[in-house]
């Protein structure tokens, strides 16, 4: 059923198909040879070893595992089996179809290695994941005395990078340079590249500054080595000099300079290489174009993405692909379906990371329906059993709340790779199993799987979640013991987890005081502190990381300053926004949304809109949403509503936000009309869907200024089921009014919610007081005590 479904045969196909033709020519050639000779001593002379050469690489090619073992017998019949040039030719042969323990015993057999035969092997070995394998062979072979060549340090390299093996890959570099290979451009590359993958991108500068050779090959690593380390800048900086060292730029340096446009997030940038690509001779190429694409869809352009893709003669998939990625950040059903079908009549064939997206799109829009028609069709095309569409339907299954069917993916997914148990935990932290999730990483464990950052990240938070402190710990050490305490991600957990669980003594002995924390866990335990309300400890915290030397980013000032708010502390937002400006934050969007909050909760609102007037050229809906918010908590509508036009005349597309904190303000200050043409306005103009938040403003609006009736039909209609505050809301303008049979309605309402529900007894309670119904009242005060209904005292406090 799957053969059927292929558009052209598979390569094993093709290699049965071609192979007893060929033999039947190889043997001619062969015996014929044979025939007019009287040993084969000369068949292993010029186009006879040429002949096998290019059927063992055929079969390679092929990947005919089966077309290469009979070459392999016909090797041996007719005396090859002595020939080095033959045998190399077997162990690459090998190699490339995977078969590395037949190439290790053709290895074995060579009597006379030479340099190639064991760089064969080493890169061989390599190129099949068997990293530890392939650095053995080299050792061996430098013990032979063999001095090696490019091809097998490029390997070694590579296995360097794929075991993180930093100090290694810095012995390698010695060795080079010892033997004087370093110069040659191939080694110099490779060497740079394992630096840059590691992370260590000044010693991948030092190697790229000592390379004298003006190679676009080399200069395209370094590029691409920024971007591997997040510096867009630096990327960008050394692209523009391309022309001034008279490199010509090639596929590869444009893609790597867009990926940098990438991390820096400047789309004047994006357009001033798009703009070189149009003049140059790459401007026709489909990987450019889809790197393009990528890049302005990342950049939230999504007209100029799509007006590349319509330009893209021959899209492959890549393209498709790159657009359904593009579209899954922002889009909705209808376009994807009909992006899929545009796919469709243009005799595309999606694969497996189509239907991958496709699937996680629709667990991001919890369109369950559409999901299953999309794995229908994965089905359709043979694609059932891939592990990319396994692990994107447990996520899509998770993000539905369908867990139940997310285990029963799992379990019944024909093999499993570490992202498949990775993806089972995080759904049931998103479904709030937790101990579930906790399940799932011990048996992970009990069947020797190597867990990696997620995993372990992904548990910590379930431990986190869940205050399993006891499990936590035992991570920990796990984590010890597998090397990974070095990660970022995994150290953020467990300052995270630590922080969270009041653990604050355990987490400074996990870093060895702080002065060992780098920024991204200094960023992690203060935000965790903030969270916790702890803000004195996060401020100390921030005065300790300054004394180290280093400079918080701005996700540690924006959590302080969130703190600041929390507790109005005037003076301390004034010492931080100091601060902020002699760093340079105060035009990020959402430094200057935090600076604006802590003044409007410290009451300053003049000092707030300083800051608004400093920053709305960020054009962030963010900021102006927050303007908004501290005019509405002040009761200062027509201010509000001034920061909203000039929001519309920014072209912003108001949030939900927005509408909350300008209707809210209208029910603070009795602007009924006002509230309720904004909350039409909602959905007419902006094509927005309201919120519970918003349905609660508006019943309390019209609830306090006597709308009773038009609050409970609002009540009435809610696209959802109503909660407690709403009808509490509602009772309170009862108790406002007068309006006994409504507010009796709302009561009894609000106890099938909450029977014991004292709040629904004591606003009932002053309906009747209020209106003179003293009866009812005590008759009401005797029904409450005989349930064992108290009311809660209330309290408040003041800081001096």
């Amino acid at each position: 059923m799957r053969l059927a479904l292929f558009t052209s045969k598979p390569r094993w196909v093709s290699s049965l198909a071609y192979g007893p033709c060929l033999f039947q020519s190889i043997s001619k050639q062969f015996h014929s040879h044979a025939a007019n000779s009287s040993s084969y001593s000369g068949i292993l002379e010029g186009k006879d070893q040429i002949a096998i050469a290019n059927a063992l690489s055929l079969s390679g090619d092929l990947d005919s595992y089966s077309l290469g073992t009979q070459i392999h017998s016909h090797v041996i019949k007719l005396g090859f089996c002595d020939d080095v040039f033959s045998q190399n030719n077997l162990i690459k042969m090998y190699c490339k179809v995977r078969a590395l323990c037949s190439g290790m015993k053709v290895f074995e057999e060579v009597a006379k290695k030479n340099l190639v035969s064991w760089t064969l092997m080493v890169s061989g070995a390599i190129q099949n994941f068997e990293f530890r394998l392939g650095l053995k062979i080299f050792v061996d072979m430098l013990r032979t005395g063999l001095k090696p060549n490019e091809f097998a340090l490029g390997s070694v390299v590579k296995a360097c990078i794929s075991l993180g093996a930093h100090s290694l890959g810095s012995s390698i570099h010695c060795f080079a340079l010892k033997i004087a290979i370093q110069e040659n451009s191939f080694v110099g590359t490779s060497i740079l590249n394992m630096y840059a993958e590691l992370g260590d991108i000044y010693s991948a500068e030092l190697v790229f500054e000592h390379t004298y050779s003006f190679d676009t090959g080399c200069w395209n690593a370094m590029v691409g080595g920024y971007v591997k380390c997040g510096c867009g800048f630096e990327a960008l900086k050394l692209v523009s000099l391309f022309p001034y060292v008279g490199l010509k730029m090639d596929q590869f340096t444009f893609i790597n300079a867009l990926k940098g446009c990438s991390i820096k997030g400047n789309l004047d940038f994006v357009k001033q290489i798009h703009g070189l690509i149009i003049h140059s001779e790459m401007r026709y190429n489909t990987s450019i174009r889809n790197a393009l694409m990528d890049v302005y869809f990342k950049n939230d352009d999504k007209d100029s993405a799509m007006r590349i893709f319509n330009w893209v003669g021959e899209k492959d998939i890549i393209s498709w692909n790159t657009v359904f990625t593009g579209f899954s950040q922002d889009g909705n059903a209808r376009e994807i379906v009909s992006l899929y079908h545009n796919l469709m009549i243009t005799d595309g064939r999606p694969n497996d990371i189509t239907f991958s997206v496709l699937l996680r799109k629709c667990g991001e829009l919890l369109d369950l329906n559409l999901g299953l028609q999309f794995y229908c069709l994965a089905i359709h095309f043979g694609l059932f059993d891939e592990a990319n569409i396994i692990n994107s339907l447990i996520n899509m299954f998770s993000r539905c709340r369908k867990i139940d069917m997310a285990y029963m993916v799992f379990d019944s997914a024909p093999s499993r790779n570490l992202n498949t148990w990775n993806e089972l935990i995080s759904g049931y932290n998103i479904n709030c199993y937790y101990e579930e999730g906790i399940r799932i990483f011990i048996n992970l464990r009990k069947l020797g799987v190597e867990a990696d950052e997620c995993t372990f990240s992904s548990s910590l938070e379930a431990c986190c979640k869940s205050g399993n402190k006891e499990m936590g710990r035992q991570l920990h050490c796990d984590i010890l013991k597998s090397g990974f305490d070095s990660f970022e991600y995994v150290c953020s957990s467990l300052i995270k987890f630590y922080a969270t669980l009041s653990m604050l003594d355990d987490c400074y002995e996990f870093n060895d005081g702080p002065g060992r924390l780098d920024l991204v866990s200094w960023g992690t335990m203060i935000s965790s502190l903030v969270h916790q309300g702890l803000n004195h400890e996060a401020t100390r915290l921030l005065q300790s990381l300054m004394k180290t030397g280093q400079r918080p980013d701005n996700f540690i000032l924006a959590s302080i300053l969130n703190g600041c708010a929390s507790i109005a502390s005037y003076w301390l937002v004034k010492s931080v926004h100091t601060l902020v400006l002699k760093l340079g934050y105060s035009v990020h969007a959402f430094i200057a949304s935090a600076l604006i909050d802590a003044y409007a909760k410290c009451s300053d609102i003049e000092g707030a809109r300083v800051v608004f007037d400093q920053s709305f050229r960020c054009h962030d809906v963010v900021i102006y949403n927050t303007m908004i918010m501290a005019y509405a908590h002040q009761g200062l509508v027509a201010e509000a509503m001034d920061i909203f036009e000039k929001m519309k005349l920014a072209n912003l597309h108001p949030s939900q936000a927005t509408f909350i904190s300008l209707i809210s303000a209208c029910s603070h200050n009795g602007l009924v009309n006002l509230g309720c043409f904004l909350f039409k306005s909602m959905g007419l103009d902006y094509g927005l869907e309201a919120p519970p938040e918003i349905y609660g403003c508006l019943v309390d609006m019209l609830s306090r200024y006597g709308y009773l009736e038009d609050a409970k039909h609002v009540i009435e209609t809610l696209p959802f089921p109503a909660w407690p505050a709403i009808y509490r809301s509602l009772l309170s303008g009862c108790r406002i009014y007068g309006n006994r049979a409504l507010g009796e309605w709302a009561v009894g309402k609000l106890l099938q919610l909450f029977p014991e529900s004292d709040v629904a007894y004591g606003l009932l309670l002053k309906v009747y007081s209020e209106e003179g119904s003293w009866e009812d009242a005590a008759e009401l005060s005797r029904k409450m005590i005989g349930r064992g209904v108290t009311k809660c005292p209330g309290y408040s406090w003041i800081e001096t």
